[in-house]
């Protein structure tokens, strides 16, 4: 049971309510904005309207399970029934994760056996990655966290290689302005990926006191759905602005 004040039960309750609407805004966006790219172009739009979708309605269980474990203030954390469930954070990691990597293959339209090559690494790395952080998010025995932290982090950093040694070897091709915008795309995802690790490490990092467990539950979901927002919402409009730049180098007119 954590005991929240009246400020931080209303912040949460809002930032899940931003987090939902967020991700069903970028949907629609990203939906009705197929037109705007060559064909060849659209499964990327495709699969960021999927990963908004998958999370705005994991959102919507979270906004829910929020409400239902909450009773005057206090919010009931675990896996019991009628508990806070974080669970549903990581069934959506475990499928939007492998999808956002697949949208920046999938927008580079890079020849078949190298998207093949990156798909068949990125994807099952970032499984394991999220897979092996969940054990460690729903324990309460801080070696137990950081083992799994660290067994999380190696997934992360092969990961990290692909995309920075692995995918820049294609950059070059790329026409102008795309290669300067995908590296902005790994940098923003270095930085929202590594919110995640932060808000994971706040209960290890706070003595165990009853404030500190309301502060530490209150920091990690409220860093949680900004990395979530950051990494999906932005990292989808991105992935359309660059199949933009690649629609018009490739003589479609721009509509701005």
């Amino acid at each position: 049971m954590v005991n929240l004040t009246n400020g931080q039960w209303s912040s949460l309750y809002n930032m899940f309510s931003f987090g939902l609407i967020s991700m069903l805004a970028c949907t629609v966006y990203t939906l009705v904005s197929q037109s705007r790219v060559l064909p060849k172009y659209r499964s990327a739009l495709v699969l960021s309207s999927m990963v908004t979708f998958i999370a705005a309605y994991h959102y919507f269980r979270i906004f829910n399970s929020f409400n239902e474990s909450s009773m005057k203030g206090a919010v009931t954390v675990g896996t019991s029934q009628g508990s806070f469930n974080e669970a549903y954070r990581y069934v959506d990691w475990i499928l939007t994760v492998p999808l956002l990597l697949v949208e920046v293959i999938a927008v580079l339209g890079l020849a078949k056996a190298a998207a093949s090559s990156l798909i068949g690494r990125l994807v099952p790395a970032s499984a394991a990655m999220i897979a092996l952080g969940y054990p460690g998010e729903i324990s309460n025995v801080n070696s137990t966290k950081i083992i799994f932290g660290v067994l999380s982090t190696l997934p992360f950093l092969y990961i990290l290689y692909v995309l920075f040694v692995e995918l820049g070897k294609s950059l070059d091709r790329q026409p102008e302005g795309v290669a300067a915008t995908v590296g902005r795309l790994r940098l923003l995802l270095i930085a929202t990926w590594g919110v995640y690790p932060i808000s994971y490490l706040l209960p290890i990092l706070h003595k165990t006191t009853e404030a500190n467990a309301a502060g530490s539950f209150v920091g990690r979901q409220i860093g949680y759905t900004i990395a979530d927002v950051l990494a999906k919402c932005v990292f989808g409009l991105t992935i359309f602005k660059i199949a933009k730049l690649k629609s018009v180098a490739e003589g479609m007119k721009d509509d701005h």
